[in-house]
């Protein structure tokens, strides 16, 4: 297959792009590195990155940004950072895409665990992730026969503890293959409108 992947050098996205380029043409798709250039927080550019990358067969995302801060200090933009960036950017790669996607193509997208076991300062990540799960298991019933929308949704990656482990306290670590698996599986498998907990 011929991949578009956005959001390859975060560790989410490492972790996938090891496990899908060893079968697939991976396509990558970065503000400041890969292959195609794109800030998927605006439309146009998502559409003309998929003009320069032409026909595919799939698209994963492990792209966006939210606001870590204690609830008392977000603020209409903090929070908004979420919600444009990670929330619209990924759902404008499924709206943007869906005319260019091969017969029996896949999007898969990516959120978090702060959704279902918040922790504190995490308000912004909670409210993206939530509303990313709403999105793919609604789109999933609408999206053109053939075509299926998906999305993981890992742990801290035991890759991530020296930068980020601070601001999970008491969560599990998730290696890194198991989040490798998840996306094999919504990529080249047959689900269709599911989250993938990898816990």
């Amino acid at each position: 297959m011929k991949i578009i992947f956005v959001g390859a050098s975060g560790d989410v996205g490492q972790a996938a792009f090891a496990e899908l380029s060893q079968r697939h043409d991976v396509v990558c798709i970065g503000r400041k590195t890969g292959d195609v250039r794109a800030d998927i927080s605006d439309r146009s550019v998502i559409e003309t990155m998929y003009g320069k990358v032409g026909a595919f067969d799939a698209l994963v995302s492990a792209a966006g940004h939210v606001h870590f801060a204690p609830l008392a200090e977000q603020t209409d933009a903090s929070l908004k950072m979420g919600l444009e960036n990670k929330v619209m950017g990924q759902i404008n790669l499924v709206l943007a895409g869906l005319k260019r996607l091969a017969g029996k193509g896949s999007f898969t997208l990516t959120s978090g665990v702060l959704d279902r076991d918040p922790v504190v300062a995490g308000t912004d990540a909670a409210l993206a992730n939530g509303a990313l799960a709403g999105f793919v298991k609604g789109a999933a019933i609408e999206v053109p026969p053939g075509l299926r929308t998906n999305m993981v949704s890992p742990g801290l990656l035991d890759v991530s503890e020296r930068r980020y482990g601070a601001l999970f306290p008491g969560h599990e670590r998730v290696p890194s293959e198991r989040v490798e698996r998840a996306f094999a599986k919504c990529v080249e498998g047959a689900i269709n409108g599911q989250v993938v907990i990898v816990e």
